[in-house]
């Protein structure tokens, strides 16, 4: 597991901005113009594998990022409401490089459900503790934000691609 770059960091939108452009440029090169197919695409990037699952999560809990040794595991609520925006969430964490729990560590042999609870009273704690994903949080919300309303601006106005590129020249 990676040390987030966040802890040393304060609040910038101008950071959050930078993140979504790159990740727009690497959307770009592989012609991705959904959001599925920008997290295939980061995740080619990266060259570490990026999954995208669905799971009965626990109570307010969304979505989570979780972390194996070999790739990262998106898990998004059944029925969710918000699912792209959920997703644009969770990759912001995995583009920001925020700490996360890794997986081995809290799952040996249990279901979904006990999973789910576990990671998600850890995160709790965790923010209880030391309020240190509350920067992350903001980080990942933000970049969610910015994401989506670049990718229904350039999927709106015809070729995403193409609107993309024009973006990228004009800065």
């Amino acid at each position: 597991m990676s040390e987030s770059r966040t802890r040393s960091g304060s609040r910038s939108h101008r950071r959050v901005a930078a993140a979504v452009d790159a990740v727009c440029a690497v959307a770009a090169d592989s012609d991705a113009t959904t959001l599925d197919e920008v997290v295939a695409s980061i995740a080619d990037e990266r060259r570490r594998e990026i999954e995208i699952a669905s799971a009965r999560l626990g109570p307010g809990v969304c979505g989570q990022r979780r972390f194996y040794p070999d790739r990262d595991v998106i898990v998004l609520a059944t029925a969710l409401p918000a699912r792209e925006h959920t997703l644009a969430h969770e990759l912001g964490h995995i583009v920001f490089d925020h700490e996360g729990v890794p997986a081995s560590e809290v799952v040996l042999e249990a279901s979904d459900d006990l999973i789910a609870y576990m990671l998600s009273q850890r995160a709790h704690q965790r923010i209880v503790d030391d309020g240190a994903d509350e920067l992350a949080e903001w980080e990942a919300e933000t970049f969610a934000a910015m994401l989506m309303t670049r990718l229904r601006v350039f999927n709106s106005r015809g070729a995403g691609v193409s609107v993309l590129r024009f973006d990228e020249a004009l800065g």
